[in-house]
Order: C-alpha cells, then sequence, then structure tokens
C-alpha cells in the first residue's frame, strides 16, 4: 500500500525483487532507498531472503539526506544520495547482528549525529490536525507569508504537495470504509461512501483506487472479503 513516506530497505540473504505497476522489477542488493511511496508495488522474498525497512515519517527523510525525496527516480541506493559509503558500512555492521531489534537500535543511534534540528513551519505542517481549516492557508496568514512560500516549503520538506495528501488521506478515507463493509460482510453503498469522503462522482472513486493500489474498488472489496473469509475459518 502507499504510504507516502520514504523508505530504506536492508537486504540480508538472497536479492529481494521489487515491482511496479509497469512491472519495472529491481532486484535489491544491500540497501535501497524509494520514496515516497505514492502508489502500491509487489515485492518478492526469495528463500532465504530477509529485509529490513525503516520509514522516514513526515519530515525526516529530508532532516538526514537534506533532500525530501528520491525526486524523479524509481530506486536508489543511499551511498549515491551522499556521495559516501557510509550506508554499504552500516550493512556490513547490521549483517553481523542476530536479532532484529538490536538491528532497528543500530539503526537508531547511528542515525542520531546526522539529523538536523527540525524547522519551525515544517514541524507545524506535520503536527497540524486540525480539519475545520486549510493548513496552507491557516500557516500563510499566521507566519504572514504567502501561499505559494508555504506551499514551496511543504513540497521542500516533506516531498509532496499539500494538494496530493488532502487527496490521499481522502482515498484513505474510503479504504476504511470498505474495509469495515468487508468485516461484516454487508451490501455497500458506494453513492455513500462517494458523499462520506468528498468525491465527486464515481469515476473520481474509481480513479483514486486505479491510481494508488491499481484496483478497482469493487476488485479491492472482493480481495477484503475473501481474506475476512478467510481469517474467519
Amino acid at each position: 500500500m502507499p504510504s507516502f513516506q520514504t523508505i530504506l530497505v536492508f537486504n540480508f540473504g538472497a536479492k529481494a525483487l521489487l515491482r511496479s505497476k509497469n512491472n519495472t522489477e529491481i532486484k535489491m542488493e544491500k540497501c535501497l532507498v524509494l520514496g515516497p511511496v505514492k502508489r502500491a508495488f509487489d515485492y518478492s522474498l526469495l528463500p532465504g531472503c530477509g529485509i529490513l525497512v525503516a520509514n522516514f515519517k513526515d519530515d525526516a527523510f529530508y532532516r538526514f539526506f537534506k533532500r525530501a525525496s528520491v525526486a524523479g527516480q524509481s530506486a536508489s541506493h543511499p551511498d549515491e544520495l551522499l556521495g559516501a559509503n557510509c550506508f554499504t558500512d552500516l550493512w556490513e555492521d547490521l549483517n553481523q547482528i542476530d536479532t532484529i531489534q538490536d538491528r532497528v537500535n543500530y539503526i537508531l543511534e547511528f542515525c542520531k549525529p546526522y539529523l538536523l534540528e527540525r524547522k519551525m513551519i515544517a514541524e507545524k505542517l506535520t503536527n497540524f490536525h486540525d480539519k475545520a481549516f486549510n493548513p496552507i492557508k491557516y500557516l500563510a496568514a499566521q507566519q504572514e507569508q504567502s501561499i505559494r512560500n508555504i506551499q514551496l516549503i511543504h513540497k521542500k520538506y516533506l516531498g509532496y504537495t499539500s494538494k496530493e495528501i488532502i487527496r490521499y488521506q481522502r482515498f484513505l478515507k474510503a479504504i476504511a470504509f470498505v474495509q469495515n463493509i468487508a468485516t461484516v460482510n454487508s451490501k455497500i453503498d458506494w453513492f455513500e461512501i462517494i458523499a462520506q469522503c468528498g468525491y465527486y462522482d464515481q469515476s473520481q472513486l474509481i480513479h483514486d483506487f486505479n491510481f494508488y493500489i491499481h484496483m478497482s474498488p469493487t476488485k479491492y472489496l472482493k480481495f477484503q472479503k475473501d481474506i475476512c473469509f478467510a481469517n474467519a475459518k
């Protein structure tokens, strides 16, 4: 599923395989950075393969790499973004550690010295939860800056626009409706979902499902019901 977070993946053992919507296949070596993840993708773990995924929440990727996204690229080796071999060295250290929790703790300690202080406006953007106001317009007025400037700051630190994240949150709301209906096995009213989630019409709802997860709403509902039925058994 898309998460709008940038992910750093460490691969141990056999190579993992990542596939995009267009069936572009990426064979993972030791580590890979990807994102922000705006669309679903498939991955395969071969026998003897293990992965550890670090999710960079909100502006965390910018604070570490001094850039908000892997712009214009489907995936990169993190050393290419920094111009140094520190992540290759980090992988070598992690490969010697036996437990997942110890690996996680090691990564967290590794990152601490490199993290930039969070910018004030970036913090306000990520912590803005008042649904009665548009965060861009609200902060522009509060900070006495133009709307365009706040939009650029949002894109710079988070890697995506406020319009993109609002659309994604609307989709998540629709997904939650579908999943809830699947668990109780009741009849779905698509027009209710359209109205409750703020879609203009059914075609816009279908477009978002195809865009984010490459499935129609009805196909996703069937998929969820199959999972719920299997779990019930």
